[in-house]
């Protein structure tokens, strides 16, 4: 995990996108991590290399946090996921090396956004044609069942 104490503005920006500030600069070290790279190595490479982009640029993360799957209806535990990386708490990031961007992925990540107390995540594929990035949104004035958890959890 990074300790470095910068300060990003996670929050809503002025025209309502949700962690604006950060995910530009997260968007930036995955184009950094492709340019410097290239296509053809493999997912962990990838990571790492997106680690020391976050790490210079003082963002703090972490890698291969478990995180809490809850029950849409009851807000129980149903497992846990492990994504590439949390950045600041606030953003999921699943790291791919594939030829193809695959739909199933692109549904997963949705997936989890929807069970878990994050709001974004990004689907990253560093061998594609063209890099993929996508973000994906699921706000949690959709998710009723954090209402019964610990968010902490």
């Amino acid at each position: 995990m990074n300790t470095n104490e910068r300060q990003i503005n996670t929050n809503m920006g002025s025209v309502g996108l949700l962690h604006k500030d950060l995910c530009y600069e997260i968007q930036g070290c995955i184009y950094n991590v492709a340019n410097k790279y290239g296509k053809g190595l493999k997912e962990i490479i990838y990571q790492k290399a997106l680690e020391e982009e976050l790490t210079l640029k003082g963002i703090k993360f972490e890698s291969q946090k478990r995180i809490n799957i809850y029950s849409v209806e009851t807000g129980k535990v149903l497992g846990t996921y492990v994504p590439d990386l949390i950045v600041e708490d606030v953003v999921v990031v699943e790291i791919k090396a594939t030829l193809f961007a695959i739909q199933q992925d692109l549904q997963q990540q949705l997936s989890y956004l929807k069970a878990c107390k994050y709001e974004v995540g990004y689907l990253v594929n560093f061998s594609t044609i063209k890099l993929y990035i996508k973000r994906l949104i699921y706000t949690n004035d959709h998710k009723p069942f954090l209402s019964r958890i610990s968010v902490n959890s």
